[in-house]
């Protein structure tokens, strides 16, 4: 196997959250080269990032729409990059666990949508940023998005916090209070935009419980986008055949498996992941691998 045929083994290896991740680096590290190419040719590099960070106007909104959601594969430094992602591989092995990677997506790009019209309206209602006209890049309202999500889905379910055991809600809580307090000492732009990440995490969960998925019209429209990029073909099949007993007993057997999974999650919010048997935990990360 040479090295071409390795790297692609291993990418597909990857889950939907990793692929995440590694786009987002690739964004942190291709504009550090760029930057020494501009630099060697006298232009000036911020013009680049420019066309990918958020702007607090919006009438540069208008002009580059693209970038209520370009912001958050940029990324102002390696720290910055570091924490957002080692908070969403934390919180995408919980939520890929138990739902599927589409949702898992609509979580996080909402969560990015919304944290950057957080991050735009509150620039434009509060008097303390009357004079501001800031920029914004970063992932962390998407990270927050997927971590509030799950949070408020099992509130119960404990982490490992260096030598203690500590609950994902009161995880949760931390976060945003922390977002909360530390608006007047810097960054404001970005503690408002997290908060706005959070609050979509928080009611997309809550809707959920009403059995209405908010993530499903946000879906659509990026399917709809996608397939105006794709080759379509100008003959088309039809055929048809009769269902055969074997598709539906394997409708029946995944109708049997998410009753399974439902009864699961059910014991998990209520007394969290710990109650869980070995052969619960098993079937569940199964379950998950399927998704």
């Amino acid at each position: 196997m040479n090295f071409q045929d390795q790297l692609r083994y291993r990418l597909q290896q990857l889950n939907e959250a990793e692929k995440l991740i590694l786009i987002n680096v690739i964004c942190f590290v291709l504009p550090l080269f760029l930057k020494t190419l501009f630099y060697l040719f006298n232009i000036p590099s911020n013009v680049m990032i420019g066309w990918f960070e958020l702007s607090a106007e919006w009438s540069d909104l208008l002009f580059k729409p693209w970038t209520i959601f370009t912001y958050s594969f940029m990324h102002s430094g390696f720290f910055h990059l570091f924490w957002n992602m080692y908070l969403l591989y934390f919180a995408s092995r919980l939520f890929l666990n138990l739902f599927s990677p589409r949702t898992f997506f609509n979580v996080y790009f909402l969560g990015v949508l919304l944290g950057g019209l957080t991050f735009m309206l509150s620039y434009s209602v509060f008097p303390a940023f009357q004079y501001a006209s800031p920029i914004m890049v970063g992932a962390s309202a998407g990270v927050m998005a997927v971590f509030i999500f799950m949070a408020t889905y099992s509130p119960v379910l404990e982490v490992r916090i260096i030598f203690f055991n500590v609950k994902l809600r009161y995880l949760g809580i931390a976060f945003v209070l922390l977002d909360l307090i530390q608006i007047p000492y810097g960054n404001a732009g970005g503690h408002l935009a997290h908060l706005g990440g959070a609050a979509l995490g928080y009611l997309y969960v809550k809707r959920l419980d009403q059995g209405v998925d908010i993530g499903l019209p946000f879906e659509n429209f990026t399917n709809r986008v996608l397939n105006l990029f794709k080759k379509q073909s100008k003959l088309k099949t039809v055929h048809k055949r009769k269902a055969s007993s074997n598709s539906k007993k394997k409708v029946t057997t995944q109708e049997v498996d998410q009753s399974k999974i439902d009864s699961i999650l059910d014991k998990i919010s209520k007394s969290g992941y710990d109650s869980l048997t070995q052969k619960e935990k098993d079937f569940l990360f199964q379950a998950g691998k399927k998704k």
